[in-house]
């Protein structure tokens, strides 16, 4: 008699798990997709769906391990790698060293690796600075620190992106001092719109009299043991009825091609067809942002090129330093004060 009440009681109870079963509705699974033209290498796609069996022989309960606290990273930050177009791959990081040098905060570094970077050019180190508007917040303790910097920094090249000045009278003072940078292969620069509204006859002089060059809608080349790689520069970039066509259009796409612009604008702007890496600055990171809020942008893209790594349509990557000195006020909050170290890899 149990036997049966049990029955009668458990039966209900299969019928509607079987009920709940037929009104189960099956779920596609996600499907992954893949871009494979943005890698440069066929054997990464075949590398991402490769079955991982380093795991199976781990199958025994593995005994507590010790760790030991490693000492911290003082005052960097890694950022994890981005992949883009053309064989490239981007790894960024960043040094604090306001305590060290006065007046800049931080060194943005980046191991930039390109498929069309010459094996000469292996480890090849350019600095990149921008937007020193000297006198602002940025004066004479400032510079000398800034020069110690990048001296420190034994990079093979120096570029700067413009916006160099506040006041002519500054300049001799001022490219006197960077004149004291020494790197294997020069200095190479273009003028910001500050330098076209005032004293740019002034700076072009300057800059020759210590052998600098100007890169005005001018292509140069950087030779290293027998190969080499291109400098183009940008002749005021906000003039785009004078200036709308880039220097790169002429170039061979085969060739490392570097493009130096004030303005990040320019690239979105324009065909930079040929460019594999553009450097810029102009927006001083917003200069003032709070909680990550920039409220005035000097960018008619609003916050899209506001700093560090970023890409135009064409995805051709483009790096925006915050620059040094500051301009209408002298004040910086929430955007740190640097230089841009970039070291090129080849990839293999």
């Amino acid at each position: 008699m149990k036997k049966i009440l049990y029955l009668l009681i458990i039966l209900p109870l299969l019928l509607s798990s079987c009920k709940s079963k037929k009104a189960m509705v099956s779920v596609p699974l996600p499907v992954l997709s893949i871009d494979s033209t943005y890698v440069g290498n066929p054997d990464v796609v075949n590398q991402l769906f490769a079955p991982d069996h380093s795991q199976l022989k781990r199958l025994t309960p593995a005994k507590k391990k010790r760790t030991v606290a490693e000492a911290p990273v003082v005052d960097s930050r890694i950022v994890s790698p981005s992949i883009v177009l053309k064989g490239t791959d981007v790894v960024s990081r960043e040094v604090n060293v306001s305590s060290v040098y006065p007046g800049i905060d931080r060194v943005r570094q980046y191991e930039f690796t390109h498929r069309d970077v010459p094996e000469a050019f292996e480890g090849f180190r350019i600095a990149f600075i921008s937007d020193l508007h000297y006198k602002s917040l940025f004066k004479e303790k400032e510079l000398a620190s800034l020069v110690r910097l990048l001296n420190a920094q034994r990079a093979d090249v120096l570029l700067m992106g413009g916006d160099y000045q506040e006041g002519c009278e500054y300049v001799p003072e001022l490219f006197a001092a960077l004149a004291q940078v020494k790197t294997p292969l020069g200095t190479y620069g273009v003028m910001g719109n500050n330098d076209y509204e005032r004293c740019h006859d002034e700076i072009v002089r300057e800059m020759e009299r210590y052998g600098m060059h100007v890169l005005e809608h001018k292509v140069d080349t950087l030779r290293r043991n027998g190969e080499q790689i291109l400098l183009a520069g940008v002749r005021n970039p906000f003039d785009l009825g004078s200036n709308g066509q880039s220097p790169t259009l002429a170039l061979s796409p085969d060739d490392f091609v570097i493009m130096l612009v004030h303005t990040p604008d320019y690239v979105e702007d324009v065909s930079v067809a040929n460019t594999d890496l553009a450097l810029a600055g102009h927006t001083h990171g917003g200069q003032v942002r709070i909680f990550g809020y920039a409220p005035i942008i000097p960018s008619q893209y609003g916050s899209r090129f506001l700093t560090g790594l970023k890409y135009n349509s064409a995805k051709m990557p483009l790096i925006v330093t915050n620059g040094i000195g500051t301009s209408n006020k002298n004040i910086r909050i929430g955007a740190p004060s640097e230089i841009v170290i970039i070291t090129l890899h080849r990839l293999k």
